[in-house]
């Protein structure tokens, strides 16, 4: 019950940033009026009020109220979700629009990133990615042959690629990201609207199969207004033992 009040609580607060009813810089309820909006005891609120701190989203604690310090939506890598799912779980209507998809030789850096010989074929999507109809993020995918050219029978303005190929039996059990900045090319300036030199934020991902098969590698650039990545971590508690064992 208050694991489902505090994400309830958590996903209001973060409708009122995305809504503007909440901007940067406002002071959010105080925890006993979060309590006596929600009908709830202090817990669930301030597991809340925790996890849109865990996400950049908002700022204080230690007596400070909290503060909204960002817009940005977080996209978490607790789970591997595609971009399409993700969207419609925070409750945001995604979108895209297919730029090119093509067979061609791999570069240097497709065949480096999915262990194939240089020249050897694969399939490349370029796409467009909205949230609720504004311009968020261009994709950049190069996927192995075998797996890429499933999707010459897809619709890629349909939905999701990841959906539609699971469903033809390819899996994405892991993945790895490198999350970077980038100044925008003459490709991202086109169609993502900014100026050429602007600043993106940048994800780089590689997934594998259960079997440990590469099979997809991504150049994900967003608009960094639109969006942050959000990261939680667990204290290894055997490994901090050991330390303090040894010191």
């Amino acid at each position: 019950m208050s694991k489902a009040m505090h994400a309830a609580i958590a996903e209001s607060i973060r409708e009122q940033i995305r809504s503007g009813e909440l901007a940067v810089g406002d002071t959010l309820p105080s925890e006993s009026q979060l309590c006596e909006q929600w009908n709830a005891s202090r817990g669930p609120v301030r597991q809340a009020l925790a996890t849109l701190r865990a996400e950049g989203v908002i700022t204080g604690g230690s007596g400070k109220p909290p503060v909204v310090c960002t817009t940005s939506i977080p996209q978490p890598f607790d789970s591997l979700l595609s971009y399409s799912a993700w969207a419609q779980a925070i409750g945001r209507t995604p979108g895209q629009r297919t730029l090119e998809l093509a067979l061609r030789p791999a570069d240097h850096l497709a065949a480096s990133k999915l262990g194939v010989k240089e020249g050897s074929p694969v399939v490349q999507v370029l796409r467009l990615r909205y949230l609720d109809g504004e311009v968020t993020m261009l994709e950049r995918a190069t996927f192995v042959e075998h797996v890429g050219r499933l999707l010459f029978d897809f619709d890629c303005d349909s939905g999701s690629m990841w959906a539609y190929l699971q469903s033809r039996g390819i899996t994405f059990a892991k993945a790895s990201h490198i999350i970077d900045a980038v100044a925008a090319d003459q490709i991202d300036s086109c169609h993502l609207e900014v100026p050429e030199g602007a600043p993106l934020l940048r994800q780089q991902r590689t997934a594998r199969t259960a079997d440990g098969e590469v099979v997809e590698y991504h150049d994900d650039r967003y608009r960094p207004e639109t969006i942050s990545f959000s990261l939680e971590n667990t204290l290894d508690v055997r490994t901090a033992l050991l330390r303090n064992a040894r010191s």
